[in-house]
């Protein structure tokens, strides 16, 4: 929209999924960034196409929330003009405990709306003791045709340059600003366990191949995979996960049954699964370097790694197969409603469902509770501090 689009100045009255907050306007939502439940904003509209709800840019706060501190990362501040603030840091600008409760009512809504009554949101837990700073092992920066480097601006592929990364890891930070003459495109920093910064960059138009192979450790268990394949990207995300996940199978593992790793990875979860008891595990992942991958890190539990999609792995099992457990950590999008009814025909004993989006969550849930599935266990983690972005982990049983 032109400088000539509108500004009110509205009362922020809740959190939208996404890590916008809700106000209204002549019985219209609003969504704005930006800003805080309880406070009063001057907000430019910057889009007016929908009949339904605008979005809109903080442009000035009027009536800040208690909640509220300087952003963590400059860059990314509300002083800022609105697109000039990078990306990436959307809840910055909020104390870090209300993050979580901010968080929380965020889950709750999704379940209220999408997973039936009777489920409560569980409180956020921290993955750490620290302000929410420099944990990012893996960032990914871009390059535009003018040689700039940085992350995109805010709603944005506008790339901006900024003189601090503040969730990075200080190794990674540094290895950023030591960047020089990249081709256009992207630059992925990946910092594995071993401290030593890996540099890889993503050319517009060349063919992703294979990069370094490197080493992650969880629960003192080593996982070989790609530099440039999907690992979590806190230092605590693997053994946060991997011991929630083991403490919701406690007890509900039959050594003589078959398990399930669906959407896999490299094999974290199948090797929870291993070490509750598990002796018969199929790990199901759709990227075939990773199913390699996953080979060897199972080795030890001598379990098989299927490369396919899920949805068409679980409709080709023969008719009749039952599962002891099944875990999945689907993509954001969830899992759906295939899936989820394909899971249930294998009878399982428990579920035990990874997520990172908690209304894709809630839909499934809700797909669950439908066939009969109660959820007695339901934990999130705030992983991804200073944004909306956390995981949370559901136990599915009978």
């Amino acid at each position: 929209m032109t400088s000539q689009a509108p500004v009110l100045d509205l009362d922020i009255t809740g959190i939208a999924h996404g890590g916008t907050f809700i106000a209204r306007h002549e019985g219209r939502v609003v969504f704005v960034p930006d800003a805080i439940p309880g406070e009063r904003v001057r907000a430019r509209i910057t889009d007016a196409t929908k009949s339904s709800f605008w979005r809109a840019e903080t442009l000035e706060v009027l009536d800040a929330s208690p909640h509220r501190r300087p952003h963590v990362w400059a860059e990314a501040d509300v002083s800022r003009a609105p697109h000039d603030r990078a990306g990436g840091a959307d809840l910055g600008h909020i104390a870090l405990d209300e993050q979580r409760v901010l968080k929380r009512r965020v889950l709750q809504e999704a379940l209220d709306k999408f997973a039936g009554a009777g489920l409560d949101a569980p409180e956020v837990e921290a993955a750490d003791a620290g302000d929410g700073t420099g944990w990012r092992t893996r960032v990914s920066l871009h390059v535009d045709d003018a040689g700039r480097i940085g992350p995109y601006a805010a709603r944005s592929h506008r790339v901006i340059e900024v003189a601090s990364l503040p969730l990075a890891r200080p190794a990674v930070e540094a290895a950023a600003f030591a960047l020089r003459d990249h081709k256009p495109g992207r630059v992925d920093l990946v910092e594995p366990e071993d401290g030593r910064v890996r540099v890889l960059p993503r050319p517009e138009g060349a063919r992703r191949g294979k990069s370094e192979t490197i080493v992650e450790r969880v629960a003192g268990r080593r996982f070989r995979v790609d530099a440039g394949g999907f690992w979590q990207v806190h230092p605590r995300a693997g053994d946060t996960l991997h011991d929630a996940v083991g403490e919701a199978l406690a007890g509900r593992v039959d050594a003589d049954a078959t398990h399930f790793d669906l959407y896999g990875g490299v094999g974290l979860f199948a090797a929870t699964l291993g070490e509750q008891g598990a002796t018969d595990i199929v790990t199901v992942e759709s990227d075939r370097r990773a199913t390699e991958y996953a080979a060897e890190n199972l080795a030890v539990f001598d379990a098989q790694a299927v490369t396919a999609r899920v949805d068409r792995f679980l409709g080709g099992l023969p008719a009749g197969t039952r599962a002891g457990a099944v875990v999945l950590d689907p993509p954001r999008a969830g899992a759906g409603r295939a899936v989820v009814e394909s899971i249930h025909g294998l009878d399982p004993e428990a579920i035990v469902y990874v997520a990172c989006d908690p209304v894709a969550l809630a839909r499934d849930l809700g797909t669950f509770r439908e066939l009969g599935w109660d959820v007695p266990s339901l934990r999130a983690f705030d992983l991804f501090p200073h944004s909306h972005h956390f995981e949370a982990v559901a136990l599915l049983t009978r």
